[in-house]
């Protein structure tokens, strides 16, 4: 039940956190297969190879966060509904952590802690991770540096808790069914979800699949919302009403273990922002959605639901690169 690939992405984190900046992609080099894809969020964006990853990725993001700690929330693992339930993929959540001492993407440090959200799946084979998506939101690391890409989100956002019953660490094996009931819940909501056309109003659509006391904790420029009501009105609503021509929901992994599960897509679906978005006016343009969700469920009810979207690369789609600006006017 999935104990020697919790173990091989375990030994990974350690060999991460043991290695030298310097030394990250020898560390790399026996968990990861030579053709290794890996998925990140812009600027990232695909990568092959550990050599690749470590130094694009891992060595400049360790050499700005001094100290580095990984603090995980959820860590669980699973087989992928969307191959029929072939693959094995090991998933943990929580905060990369260390103090903010050089540049990153052009962001200037502040001496202080700082946090960066994240959430990784890892596809193991034979032994070997051969695929990844390495999610994070830069952005909230950019609001912790003093900066406000995005000024008028719609709900709250702060250094995002873990869950709260405290039990997402599943380092032991879990019930099946118990799995098998989250990802119901799970395929439920999305089926829900369609393309924004079930005919009931929102609240009662959301109250099919969620506990009135949900929280969604959205991504920095979005924010966290509680409670069905609040996220009807601080973020579904409101993100509805700016997009139109919602494409179908596709996903590289979907699985759940124990109370838990999440999916990723590259992207997991394609919309026309015809409203205005997060402070900023329509384009009539369409652009994707990367994403990751990781959620909770209680009873036979999704509670919880951790997101993160690439809003860096949604927005350049739009025209509107903030990264690139930062470069312009650090």
């Amino acid at each position: 039940m999935f104990q020697k690939e919790k173990q091989l992405v375990l030994g990974l984190y350690q060999a991460l956190d043991d290695a030298p900046a310097d030394g990250i992609a020898d560390s790399l080099w026996p968990c990861f297969t030579p053709d290794l894809l890996w998925r990140g969020f812009h600027p990232f964006n695909e990568l092959k190879g550990p050599g690749a990853v470590a130094e694009t990725f891992w060595k400049p993001l360790r050499k700005a966060l001094q100290h580095m700690q990984r603090r995980m929330d959820i860590f669980m693992a699973g087989r992928n509904e969307m191959d029929g339930f072939s693959s094995v993929w090991v998933v943990s959540m929580g905060h990369l952590m260390g103090l903010f001492d050089a540049p990153w993407l052009g962001i200037a440090p502040t001496g202080k802690m700082a946090f960066l959200r994240y959430c990784e799946f890892n596809k193991v084979e034979a032994g070997r991770i051969t695929e990844a998506a390495m999610y994070f939101d830069i952005p909230h690391l950019m609001r912790q540096a003093g900066l406000n890409p995005f000024p008028r989100q719609t709900a709250a956002h702060m250094v995002q808790p873990g869950p709260l019953t405290h039990d997402g660490l599943m380092y032991d094996v879990q019930p099946e069914a118990e799995g098998a009931a989250t990802l119901a819940a799970i395929n439920a909501m999305i089926g829900d979800l369609g393309v924004w056309q079930l005919g009931l109003p929102l609240e009662e659509e959301l109250a099919r699949t969620w506990q009135d006391d949900m929280i969604w904790w959205g991504p920095e420029g979005i924010g966290a919302t509680y409670t069905i009501e609040r996220y009807a009105k601080q973020h579904s609503g409101p993100f509805r009403a700016a997009f139109s021509d919602r494409s179908g929901t596709t996903h590289i992994c979907r699985m759940a273990e124990g109370a838990y599960g999440g999916f990723f897509g590259w992207p997991n679906f394609t919309a026309r922002l015809t409203g205005d978005f997060m402070g900023r006016a329509a384009t009539s343009q369409v652009g994707e959605m990367r994403v990751i969700d990781i959620y909770r469920r209680a009873g036979d009810k999704l509670s919880e639901n951790w997101v993160f979207i690439d809003l860096l690369h949604f927005w350049k789609m739009m025209g509107f690169d903030v990264l690139g600006e930062l470069a312009e006017h650090p």
